[in-house]
């Protein structure tokens, strides 16, 4: 196996210290919503998910594979029985017999064996692993996708509801001859895209619930997800561990580190094969006249026993080739592992940044909420007074509605990139037993 040398840093540069006062496992990370709902949403999913059980099936289909790898160079053994007939009719023999063959395995051959099974099996987990963590993510993401567009079409209609209002305000000031008839066909359009904005949601919703269906495994939503819900907020979290720990989390990591056991293990065999085959041969073999031995049976036994060898000759340049050829790629293989670590150490840079981000905007417009929510009870008490319009006050809430409807999408987009974060990280349930099996096979074979 050669020496991987993963170009990682000793620290994530977009972290900050102050994101929360405990971090948060990495094994459960949705969490930190602190919706019981989504929590219980996840755990069904895991059970039910299709592809997570394609991966499962995959899995113990490679682990089954692995055993027969190791068994291969073990003493095998051969019985048979045949009738042979002599050319003149005259006699009819049944041969039976025992045959013993043991390849030893020598020059590397059967290491090499057990490492491309091995590869091939860690490769297994390592889908495994990322199908359960792609599921998480998709799940949360979907959830938070789903009460975020309720919640939108719920505050839309609060602005439809207002437009609405505005229009009758501004038809009365134009009967009074107080606004002009342009005012009323500008105040009648913004109220018909007011009420066509509510399509977008609506389809948003069904969308979101018809994709946690089929992550789930169902063939419709449970009705339960279609009534409206308070949106999922983030609260306080913190990133946990350094970026090492990328090697022991992340699956495409993981697969590519399998990969190259793989192609490892081939490179061993095709070295082998440029040398002979050493085994050993033994077999024992009785036969029989069955015509003419009617009174009595007389039987014939042989037994041998020797060496078994193979020596490469004239496709010795071809088997040198290969050799060659499965170098080359074993060097493929280790180049991709380090390309994996660089993707996944910049996909998790870029998505704590993101977060960072996007926290800072939540920040600025809950701010600028407040103000618009403060100016609005002040243009209320004036309206009281008869100091101020009515419709004045309808404007000034339409403005804070859009400011609250743009708060509500910043904090979907920040739950959505702190669940793209733990993606990055490989996040996910702890290894079910099936799991612990494969790396405790992992670890003794090497």
């Amino acid at each position: 196996m050669p020496e991987l040398k993963p170009p990682i840093p000793a620290q994530w540069q977009q972290a900050r210290a102050s994101q929360a006062p405990a971090p948060t496992d990495l094994h459960d990370w949705w969490h930190a919503f602190h919706e019981p709902a989504l929590n219980a949403l996840v755990d069904r999913a895991l059970v039910h998910n299709l592809d997570v059980a394609q991966a499962i099936e995959h899995l113990r289909a490679a682990r089954a594979m692995l055993r027969p790898a190791r068994v291969r160079y073990w003493p095998g053994l051969k019985a048979s029985t045949d009738q042979v007939v002599d050319p003149d009719a005259s006699a009819s023999y049944l041969v039976a017999g025992f045959d013993s063959t043991w390849e030893f395995g020598l020059f590397g051959r059967a290491t090499a064996s057990q490492r491309e099974a091995q590869g091939q099996l860690d490769a297994s987990a390592a889908d495994l692993a990322g199908a359960r963590v792609t599921l998480v993510a998709e799940v949360v993401r979907n959830w938070i996708e789903l009460r975020t567009a309720q919640q939108q079409e719920q505050l839309l209609q609060h602005i439809a509801d207002l437009r609405a209002r505005q229009l009758d305000l501004v038809t009365v000031r134009a009967h009074l001859k107080l606004a002009a008839a342009t005012d009323v066909d500008t105040a009648t359009a913004a109220s018909a895209e007011a009420a066509a904005a509510l399509a977008a949601p609506r389809h948003a919703a069904v969308a979101a619930a018809q994709r946690l269906a089929v992550l789930l495994g169902q063939n419709h939503p449970d009705p339960a997800w279609l009534a409206p819900g308070a949106q999922p907020e983030l609260g306080a979290w913190q990133i946990d561990g350094a970026p090492a720990e990328l090697l022991r989390t992340r699956p495409e990591i993981a697969k590519a580190e399998a990969n190259v056991l793989a192609a490892a293990g081939e490179l061993g065999i095709a070295r082998a094969n440029r040398f002979p085959q050493l085994g050993l041969n033994a077999s024992m073999v009785w036969a029989t006249d069955l015509n003419n031995n009617r009174k009595r049976t007389v039987s014939n036994g042989l037994a041998t026993i020797g060496p078994a060898i193979d020596i490469p000759l004239f496709d010795w340049g071809m088997r040198a080739a290969a050799d060659h050829a499965k170098s080359h790629e074993l060097r493929a293989a280790v180049l991709a592992y380090r390309q994996a670590v660089l993707e996944g150490v910049a996909e998790v840079e870029t998505s704590l940044n993101a977060l960072a981000q996007q926290e800072q905007r939540e920040q600025h417009q809950a701010t600028a909420l407040r103000a618009l929510e403060h100016a609005d009870a002040a243009t209320a008490t004036r309206v009281k007074l008869q100091l101020d319009s009515p419709l004045t006050l309808a404007e000034r809430q339409l403005a804070t509605a859009q400011a609250r409807l743009e708060l509500i999408d910043t904090r979907a987009s920040r739950g959505i990139a702190y669940v793209a974060l733990y993606k990055a990280l490989g996040g996910a349930p702890r290894p079910t037993p099936d799991h612990d099996q494969d790396t405790a096979a992992h670890e003794a074979a090497r």
